[in-house]
């Protein structure tokens, strides 16, 4: 048994020898091409198995082809020396033209080098070290996909389950080590990180997996990314496994080495890797495929009959088309040239100086370059020296087979069929049939556990300024630390609403002593050196502690507000009536009374309103009279009751809001803050104080303060004395402080102070945790649910009592002055309503008068037809007809007997023989109104004669 596979490899060897004799005795050109496998390892027979296939089913097709593929096999045993010893033998002794393989990144690294210096192209179809991509091999050939093309679809998984911390285990090779850094990357972008990175060197016995295992189980990352061979891997899960690192709680990622060939391992290590999820390259079903399967399947019984039956794999695949692409290749280059040149002016007398250079080499690449197909891995294309990726399928393994559940493409992201239409890659929720994980439950892990080494949680707590909040006390006997207050409860809240138990124990900052060993920020900072694992209390959130600690949601109110005393200052200024409205307001107000005045006037005086008497001055008076006081019942016209109605309103909302805003003032404001604003504090130079050891003094200090007038407090009572005192009695004039603070303060003080603000936003308080820790996206979900239940508030009523019970307690917001934009529709409706009338009341007027408009343009046409001489001669009649009228008036009698004599001479005078022509500019009844009239008149005028 331990002979086969040396019987296997001397019977491949006489069969490449075989048809290299057959090929020349035909007359035919042939390619020798090199061929390093692993030939002991799986992936090494079934690549094995599809080259020769390839070969033969390549040349069944394309008879005509005059140029033949020799293949020369070797065996690199796994070794990096002997994979380069077989190319360098392969190349001085073969004269080979291109190189299958090698099987290991780390062979073909020293492999590419011997093709670039020999111009021999190296195509690898098992290779997946990113390195090897690099421009300084451009010799080297990628027929398989490079490790970067999975990162993507291991980083999607990792995002879409809301794990933030991934270990990745690794052998310690060029193929182990060159996925890391581009996995580091893909996690960074939505926020993930590497805490450790676990190599195990590829001749690691189980006593050493196993310590790097025990390793593992200490920290509290649970999501590990194997990416290694098959051979150290099933070393790995089997001790993972007896550890009890395959059970609940653990998820287990397989990178493609594995997971491309996890259908052909043993029953055995299936078991060990139950409930592993992996990644794969999608090869869709096709008939010629499956025909090819079969196929395959009785050739590889055939080859190693020994060995247990294995599944294709997608490795064998690339191996075909990557052997089909050569031959492929080979027959569009001229073989006349195939020779090797030695290389010119070389002092190096080793084998590698003497190796040739083949002339057909860069035509061999270029044609390798343009070589096109669809075979059985897909879409064959190497232009840009490497497989293309398009879709990956996820996989789990359930018993002993792997189950499909899903696939990723750099365009959709996860989902779960193939004929899905999804448009977008962010996946909330992974779109994945449901998944057993180890432990065989279906409940997703949740990413991270404490270390189930004995350690408890070390909680930082430290006494505040206001035991309300913290106080810690230390028994002297047993020097067990105990801490109570605001914050105490909150926490072990959160802790009791975890849906797993946290062991913990409490680290007094203060030594229990209650005085303190530093500031809030060094106590934070205990947390960064590895002192607490956490730190609670009335810990501020601020933006320079968040560089090196992580917080949770503040479970607090924020802000920065002030303490200031209370005075009794009712308004008594003279011009207090003003106060309701602003300038604005007022000046607005007035111009629309006028114009509201102007517009009645205009409208009365129209239809003649008996009120509108008298002078100008009189009636505008009297129009803002109307305005003013909004008496319909002195306007005559529809239009200005319209207009007056609509001021009604205006005038109406615009005096109730001034009553209530003036009662407002002179009632509400009895109690009033002595200090509005910490500016006012600044100019006239008063006292401030804070509580000792906060980043207010320094906060006050960035305001312009002056340090003599920063004053630091320890507690409430000192505060409330320093307030009574005063500024000018050795006190202070207010005191910058929290929100949460304010509220104890009030709490106990709660007469003859208020607070002002906030004047100053901050986050409120927060739990601090190492950075990147795993508790605080828990924590911050239970500190959420906590302040939108009833929880809180009881808290709050144990700790700190009743917040409505003090008066003052609460932001004083004065009584402010109403402006013009808060009436301005209501002056766009009045001024609406006023032009609009006017505007009606001037096309009533112009309809009424259209007749004498329309006469009066007739008037001024006919004077510009007639021209100045015409109308000279019309007045001239005009003259001599008034002058006959008044001759008439004077000859007529006075008696009553001469009645018919008159009106037979003023018949006379009007007929037309008499030469009177009346004027074409009046009318035939204005002529005889106007004789009529001056007859009348001249005939009363005379004086009866005796």
């Amino acid at each position: 048994m331990e002979r086969a596979p040396e019987r296997a490899a001397i019977f491949f060897l006489l069969l490449s020898l075989t048809v290299a004799q057959y090929t020349t005795e035909s007359g035919t050109g042939t390619l020798n091409v090199g061929v390093i496998l692993h030939l002991k390892s799986l992936v090494g027979k079934m690549a094995h198995t599809s080259i020769m296939m390839a070969v033969e089913d390549f040349y069944a097709v394309h008879r005509s082809f005059k140029t033949k593929l020799v293949l020369h096999i070797r065996d690199s045993n796994g070794d990096d020396i002997q994979a380069a010893s077989e190319a360098i033998d392969l190349l001085e002794n073969y004269n080979v033209k291109a190189i299958v393989g090698p099987q290991k990144s780390s062979e073909a690294t020293f492999v590419s080098d011997l093709g670039n210096k020999s111009q021999v192209p190296v195509i690898s179809f098992t290779a997946t070290n990113p390195t090897l991509s690099s421009i300084d091999v451009p010799y080297f050939l990628r027929g398989t996909l490079s490790d970067v093309a999975q990162v993507n679809t291991i980083a999607a998984l990792i995002k879409a389950y809301g794990w933030r911390e991934v270990v990745p285990i690794y052998e310690d090779t060029d193929y182990g080590r060159g996925i890391i850094p581009y996995l580091a990357d893909a996690l960074q972008e939505f926020g993930a990180y590497m805490p450790y990175r676990s190599a195990i060197s590829k001749s690691a016995n189980t006593d050493q997996v196993e310590q790097e295992l025990y390793k593992l189980m200490t920290m509290q990352t649970r999501i590990y990314v194997v990416h290694m061979s098959v051979n150290i891997a099933s070393i790995l899960f089997t001790k993972a496994k007896e550890l009890g690192m395959m059970s609940k709680g653990y998820a287990w990622i397989l990178t493609d080495g594995i997971s491309n060939i996890v259908n052909s391992l043993s029953p055995s290590i299936l078991e060990e890797i139950n409930g592993a999820i992996g990644v794969r390259f999608y090869l869709p079903a096709s008939k010629e495929l499956h025909d090819f399967t079969a196929r395959w399947n009785k050739r590889f019984k055939q080859d190693y009959p020994n060995d247990p039956p294995s599944q294709l794999s997608i490795f064998g695949l690339w191996g075909y088309d990557t052997t089909w692409a050569l031959a492929q290749a080979a027959e569009k280059v001229n073989m006349a040239d195939a020779i090797f040149q030695k290389q010119k002016d070389t002092k190096n007398t080793t084998s590698l100086g003497t190796l040739g250079i083949s002339t057909i080499g860069p035509k061999l690449l270029d044609s390798i370059l343009h070589s096109k197909f669809r075979g059985l891995s897909g879409e064959f294309d190497l232009r840009n020296r490497q497989r293309e990726f398009s879709t990956f399928q996820i996989i789990n393994v359930v018993g002993s087979r792997s189950k499909e559940i899903g696939f990723w493409t750099a365009k959709q992201g996860i989902f779960r069929q193939l004929n899905e239409n999804k448009t977008t890659n962010i996946n909330f929720v992974p779109d994945l049939d449901p998944v057993m994980w180890p432990g065989e439950v279906y409940t997703v892990p949740k990413g991270w556990q404490i270390p189930t080494n004995g350690k408890k949680l070390r909680v930082g707590v430290r006494t505040s300024g206001y035991p309300e909040l913290m106080k810690v006390e230390k028994n002297p006997v047993t020097n067990e630390v105990t801490a109570s207050g605001y914050a105490i409860d909150v926490f072990e809240e959160v802790l009791r609403r975890l849906p797993y138990a946290i062991p913990y124990e409490y680290v007094a900052f203060d030594n229990g002593q209650g005085v303190n060993s530093g500031s809030y920020n060094d106590f934070v900072y205990q947390v960064h050196l590895g002192v607490y694992d956490t730190a609670i209390g009335d810990i501020t959130i601020r933006y320079n502690r968040t560089s090196y600690v992580d917080f949770t949601l503040p479970y607090t109110e924020s802000g920065v507000a002030m303490i200031v005393p209370v005075k009794d200052d009712r308004d008594k200024n003279t011009w207090v009536f003003l106060k309701p409205l602003t300038t604005d307001l007022w000046f607005g107000s007035i111009a629309f009374f006028i114009y509201t005045a102007i517009v009645i006037w205009l409208l009365e005086r129209r239809i003649n309103n008996a009120e509108l008497t008298g002078s100008f001055f009189r009636q505008l008076g009297i129009a803002i009279y109307f305005s003013f006081f909004a008496d319909r019942e002195r306007v005559d016209s529809i239009l200005s009751r319209l207009v007056v109605i609509v001021w009604v309103f205006v005038l109406l909302v615009i005096t109730s809001s001034y009553t209530a805003n003036l009662s407002s003032m002179l009632t509400v404001q009895q109690l009033q803050p002595t200090v509005t604003d910490v500016h006012e504090l600044l100019k006239n130079g008063e006292y401030v104080g804070y509580h000792n050891g906060s980043y207010v003094g320094d906060l006050l200090k960035g305001l312009g303060f002056d340090r003599t007038k920063i004053r630091a407090y320890d507690n409430s009572d000192d505060f409330a004395d320093a307030l009574t005192k005063g500024s000018q009695n050795g006190g202070i004039a207010a005191v910058v402080h929290e929100v949460p603070y304010i509220k104890i303060f009030l709490a106990k003080h709660c007469k003859g102070y208020t607070m002002v603000g906030p004047i100053y936003k901050s986050e409120g308080f927060g739990f601090a945790f190492p950075k990147r820790s795993p508790l605080v996206y828990d924590f911050s979900r239970e500190i959420l649910s906590i302040l939108e239940g009833d929880s809180i508030i009881h808290i709050e009523k144990k700790w700190i009592g009743d917040q409505h019970a003090c008066q003052n307690d609460g932001t004083v917001i004065g009584s402010s002055s109403l402006n013009f934009n808060s009436f301005s529709g209501l002056f766009l409706v009045t001024g609406v309503a006023s032009t609009s009338a006017l505007l009606i009341a001037l096309l009533m007027f112009l309809y009424k008068n259209k007749h004498r408009i329309r006469n009066s343009i007739s008037r001024d046409q006919t004077r510009s037809r007639y021209g100045p001489e015409h109308i000279n001669e019309q007045n001239e009649e005009r003259v001599i007809d008034s002058s006959q009228v008044q001759n008439l008036q004077l000859t007529v009698p006075d008696d009553s007997e001469y009645t018919c004599q008159q009106e037979e001479e003023i018949s006379i005078e009007l007929s037309p023989a008499s030469g009177f022509q009346p004027s074409p500019d009046f009318s035939s009844q204005e002529h005889r109104a106007v004789a009529s009239s001056t007859i009348v008149a001249n005939s009363s005028s005379q004086v009866p004669r005796i």
